[in-house]
Order: C-alpha cells, then sequence, then structure tokens
C-alpha cells in the first residue's frame, strides 16, 4: 500500500496494489487448479491411486495362485465304513465339477492380475498414470467385475461340495468323508478361503475405477 501526499499537504485516498491471478474469462482456470488440488486428482493424487491400483493387482495375484495352489494338490486316499464294511475312497479335485470351475475361473484371475501387475509396474517406473483414459477405466471396471462374479460363483459352489463332503445326506448311510479325507478337506477348505479374498480385492478394484470415474468426468476428454 502506498499514500501520496499533495502540494496542499492532503493525503490522497490510499492506493493498494493487488496481485492479479491470470484466469480464462469466466475463471474457470483457477477453479479448475483448485479442484485438482483438493479433489485428489493432481500428481501426489494421482500417485497414491496408481500404487493403491499395484497393491491390489499383487494381492490378488497372490490369493488367486493361492486357491489354485491348494486345490490341484487337494488328493487323498482312505477307508470309510458303510454298513460295518470298509470301503476304500479316493478323492481328487478333479472328480469335482465345481472344483474344476474354481480352479479355472482362479487360474484365469491370476493370468489377470499378472497382465495388470506387469503394465503398472511399467507405468510406474515411467512415471506415467496406470489409468490412460476412461475407456481404459471402463474396460478394468467391467473385467474386474466379471471376474469377481465367476469367483464367488465357483466359490459357492465348491463350498456347497465341501459340505456335503463333511457332513453327508441327512437319511442315509452316507458318511462323513473329511474324517478320513482331513487332508483333502483341509486343502479345499483353504482355497475356497482365498478364492473369497479374491473376490474381495476384485471388487475393491473395480470400486477404484468407479472413484476414478467420477474424479474424471467425460467433459475432460
Amino acid at each position: 500500500m502506498t499514500t501520496t501526499t499533495t502540494k496542499e499537504g492532503q493525503n490522497k485516498v490510499p492506493e493498494v496494489s493487488v496481485p492479479v491471478t491470470p484466469a480464462g474469462e469466466d475463471g474457470s482456470a483457477v477453479v479448475a487448479a483448485g479442484k485438482a488440488s483438493a479433489g485428489g486428482s493432481g500428481p501426489l493424487g494421482r500417485r497414491r491411486s496408481d500404487l493403491m491400483q499395484g497393491t491390489l493387482r499383487l494381492l490378488c495375484l497372490v490369493t488367486s495362485l493361492t486357491a489354485v495352489g491348494f486345490m490341484v494338490s487337494a488328493r487323498q486316499s482312505g477307508s470309510v465304513s458303510i454298513y460295518g464294511f470298509m470301503l476304500p475312497v479316493n478323492s481328487k479335485w478333479s472328480f469335482s465339477h465345481s472344483f474344476q470351475y474354481l480352479v479355472g475361473v482362479t487360474a484365469v484371475c491370476a493370468a489377470h492380475s499378472l497382465l495388470q501387475l506387469a503394465i503398472s509396474s511399467t507405468r510406474l517406473i515411467k512415471n506415467t498414470p496406470i489409468i490412460q483414459s476412461r475407456t481404459h477405466a471402463w474396460l478394468l471396471f467391467a473385467v474386474d467385475q466379471a471376474l469377481a462374479y465367476a469367483v464367488v460363483s465357483g466359490g459357492a459352489a465348491s463350498a456347497g461340495v465341501s459340505n456335503l463332503n463333511k457332513t453327508g445326506i441327512r437319511h442315509t448311510v452316507l458318511p462323513n468323508f473329511c474324517k478320513p479325507l482331513q487332508s483333502f478337506c483341509d486343502h479345499v477348505a483353504v482355497s475356497i478361503g482365498f478364492a473369497f479374498f479374491t473376490f474381495c480385492l476384485l471388487a475393491a478394484s473395480a470400486v477404484q475405477q468407479v472413484v476414478w470415474l467420477s474424479n474424471n468426468p467425460a467433459k475432460n476428454y
């Protein structure tokens, strides 16, 4: 602020200097900058989102591979008593269509997660956005959703078969097969548990795509 004096010794009205911020005709540049810093869509917010996306892919890869590993190793031989007769039984994951389906969908999830993890790691190293466009975000959202539904359906079907093996069928002599085949049932249970973890991670990844789409409206492209 500066003050000047006239020849008659009277003070003029103070002159105030106000800095001018460059903006468009309607001030859109200033508003957009404020939203970018406050809404988390700036460089720091994008970096955190990318790191979260890469972490989800890594965890999804680990859980899906674990589910596949435990299921394909589920095999055991034993014997059960039916009407007092000891009968040999041999159990293997491939004997059940539900178990086969779960192995298939979790293997696809592992392949998808590995591919996305490789892409994410490369772009993180190059410091470029993992999600390149809204089309890319929609594609990831659709694939994650489809795989999540497939995994949870496979896990539910496998859980039904596993429960039948444990409880048997009421009003029949069908025994509890998990008593002589405890290792087999344990492997199946662990595989189903990790399959449900995979579902949760895929659902979280899909939600992250929705957040990205909401923070990056179509008018920006």
